[in-house]
């Protein structure tokens, strides 16, 4: 049976590793991803967790250490954050492109410069097309789940791809809040042991990765492209399966109150549980609103979002990142494009805000909805506004 335990949630990630059995973890620490590989190098020690612990030089070190262990078949697992996500930045590319199946824990955290230790997704954006499976969490025991989850998706052999789940730095990273913890036999049902079918072999060896002429890279790219987009059935496969067994269950796009709300506020992370909030107020003072919250981030969930929003007039999108010099923030762009070219879909707005950790309250919520709402019917361009800016 599950024990209910008040935790830090990046210690809840370290004991999602745990239960996993990861074979190697390769990381460096950096604020505020920093407790969850303490807590791992914590078990390793104590002999909680028989892995191998590789501390390295920097984050582009623990990326290609990490892509080493995945590449022989091993369970492997790091974290990162923001400037240290930025350093393996160019290693990125490398475990989706081989197929090795890592899962990153990533505590987001905003870009230099200014310098900043605080949360955003600049960083999250800064990565979005190195070809990962990316998932957003809002609570510390979607963080849990969804480290499991991500496992059994990476390691999928219809998938073979490596798999980011996102975490806001501060505002859910260092939160202490009541979480599942599900017996190790439960998990071993729902997580089968590793086998990597393309694991490297000395007394066979191979060349991956390697040099590629123009007459080849273009079909690489394109056979990488079907490989990611084919993964969202496995991975709503997974969360099916893994509600089958725990109870929890998880959907590309997650709606709440949205029954005949003609404006509907769209948010990704932890700042949708206080978006809830406010919904619950402004619908308790009889206003047509609802919430939709993006968990899937690549592939992207174009039909789960179109279905979500169709009968909408207004949809604001809360961006937590700049698009410097862009029309519209990251996420916006994505939901414009998936929505352009059909016939019953919403006027779409741009509203953002949270950067570098600046905090969102339910009022602020509000006022973003109302924000929205006149840039919409004002029709203005660029349609995107910044929220909370000091002029």
């Amino acid at each position: 049976m599950a024990k209910r335990v008040g935790m830090e949630v990046s210690l809840a990630i370290g004991e999602a590793a745990k239960l996993a059995d990861v074979d190697v973890v390769a990381a460096y620490p950096i604020t505020p991803q920093t407790h969850i590989v303490e807590h791992i190098a914590e078990l390793v020690a104590n002999g909680e967790l028989n892995a191998s612990y590789i501390p390295v030089e920097s984050e582009h070190s623990a990326m290609s250490a990490c892509l080493g262990s995945a590449a022989v078949g091993a369970r492997t697992f790091t974290a990162s954050c923001g400037q240290g996500l930025e350093l393996m930045h160019e290693v990125l590319y490398v475990a989706s492109g081989m197929q090795l199946p890592i899962v990153m824990a990533v505590a987001n955290r905003a870009l230099s410069a200014p310098l900043s230790v605080w949360g955003d997704h600049s960083d999250v954006m800064a990565v979005r097309d190195t070809g990962w499976i990316q998932i957003f969490t809002e609570n510390g025991q979607e963080v849990f789940d969804t480290v499991l989850c991500a496992f059994r998706i990476a390691e999928d052999q219809g998938v073979l791809l490596p798999v980011m789940v996102h975490l806001d730095g501060f505002h859910l990273s260092h939160m202490i809040e009541p979480i599942l913890i599900e017996e190790q036999a439960d998990v071993d049902k729902f997580l089968p042991p590793f086998k990597y079918p393309l694991a490297l072999d000395p007394k066979k060896p191979v060349t991956m990765g390697a040099f590629a002429p123009p007459v080849i890279f273009s079909e690489a790219k394109k056979a990488q492209e079907v490989n990611l987009q084919a993964s969202k059935d496995v991975i709503i496969k997974a969360w099916a399966e893994f509600a089958r067994v725990f109870g929890r269950k998880y959907s590309p796009v997650e709606s709440y109150r949205t029954e005949g709300a003609k404006t509907l506020l769209m948010t990704m992370g932890s700042f949708s549980e206080t978006a809830m909030e406010t919904i619950d107020k402004m619908r308790a003072e009889g206003k047509d609103v609802g919430l939709v919250r993006l968990r899937l981030w690549r592939p992207f969930p174009t039909e789960e979002l179109r279905l979500a929003v169709k009968d909408a007039e207004t949809l604001i999108v809360f961006d937590r990142a700049l698009s410097l010099g862009g029309q519209a923030g990251p996420v916006c762009s994505e939901v414009r494009s998936a929505l352009y070219n059909q016939d019953k879909k919403p006027r779409v707005t741009n509203i953002i805000g949270g950067l570098g950790g600046r905090d969102v309250t339910v009022a602020g919520f509000e006022e973003i909805i109302n924000r929205g709402v006149k840039l919409a019917q004002k029709g203005s361009q660029p349609e995107f506004e910044m929220f909370g800016v000091r002029e």
